[in-house]
């Protein structure tokens, strides 16, 4: 069995460490406030990511180092860089391949299915904080100084992700109208948690994955109209109305939100079709992604217990 260090205890970093531990590895879960799962096999350390002396001492022995750090969104410029610092020293001082959880900013406005031999072509500058991550870790690999990959994921669905379809559930479980944005029924692509940490899993158990990036599998794209009204027939509940946000109100409201501030940069992923290809990623590793509705219906069901009510 191996160890593995996990920075960042969030919906993915969590859902991974659970993998490990169930399937009969050490994990070092590393994050802020030292939370994470309570398992015999999970060792939940408080420490600040963009150290790099703490990062690498917990990286000693590790097989693979997990960025799935995640900082406060409207600070991803000023957090993002040490913290990959870090773990770009840690890995090279210590020979743990690092493996890097992103997301599909770095590609810009997508002309048709993305694929991760697509340009890094966004200009907006938390693309550019993400793609010069890559970038780094990618000549470190060339290099020879470390063994890097990067998994790359669409907007999250499951339980504790904090993606736009989460935001939506409760609701849509309450039977209430929901504000949206962008095109309504511009298809998209949505990334179960589980399938994202799977997909990191196995690239660092497997030298093919070196060296390059790879899009985790996801189910064929839902438009957000698709993707509320599939919640509530899982949920058996009445569709709910949409009204979609006009942009010039996000601009106000972000005068006051530094969240909702960031939106109109990124408004393209949900104005026109933003799917992923995951092609490779199936044929390489042999990976599927879960059935959309069984996707729902945890996600779905991690609310209700929250709440304390059925679904």
């Amino acid at each position: 069995m191996g160890t593995y260090l996990i920075v960042g205890a969030g919906a993915i970093g969590t859902v991974a460490a659970e993998m490990l531990a169930h399937d009969g590895h050490d994990v070092r879960l590393l994050s802020r406030r030292g939370s994470g799962p309570d398992h015999p096999s999970i060792q939940r350390i408080e420490g600040d990511a963009s150290n790099t002396a703490t990062v690498a001492t917990h990286a000693k022995g590790a097989d693979a180092l997990f960025n799935c750090a995640n900082p406060r969104y409207h600070r991803w410029p000023t957090d993002w860089p040490p913290i990959a610092d870090a773990l770009l020293a840690a890995a090279a001082s210590t020979g743990s391949g690092l493996v890097t959880l992103s997301n599909l900013y770095i590609y810009g406005q997508p002309t048709g299915p993305m694929t991760p031999h697509d340009p890094l072509s966004a200009n907006y500058e938390k693309a550019q904080v993400r793609a010069n991550m890559w970038r780094q870790a990618k000549r470190a690999h060339d290099d020879g100084r470390i063994r890097a990959t990067e998994v790359r994921a669409s907007d999250f669905i499951g339980p504790k992700a904090q993606g736009y379809l989460n935001l939506l559930v409760p609701r849509i479980l309450a039977g209430k109208r929901c504000q949206v944005i962008g095109d309504i029924d511009a298809t998209h692509s949505w990334n179960y948690t589980a399938d994202v940490a799977r997909t990191l899993i196995t690239c660092a158990r497997d030298d093919r994955s070196w060296g390059r990036a790879w899009h985790a599998p996801a189910n064929p794209p839902r438009s957000v109209r698709q993707a509320t009204q599939d919640i509530a027939r899982v949920a058996d509940s009445t569709p709910v109305k949409l009204t979609r946000v006009p942009t010039p109100v996000l601009r106000v409201a972000g005068l006051f939100n530094t969240d909702i501030r960031e939106l109109p940069t990124t408004l393209y992923q949900f104005a026109a079709p933003f799917v992923i290809d995951d092609s490779e990623t199936r044929s390489t590793f042999g990976l599927e992604p879960t059935p959309w509705d069984d996707a729902l219906n945890a996600t779905i069901t991690s609310f209700s217990a929250v709440s304390g009510t059925s679904s």
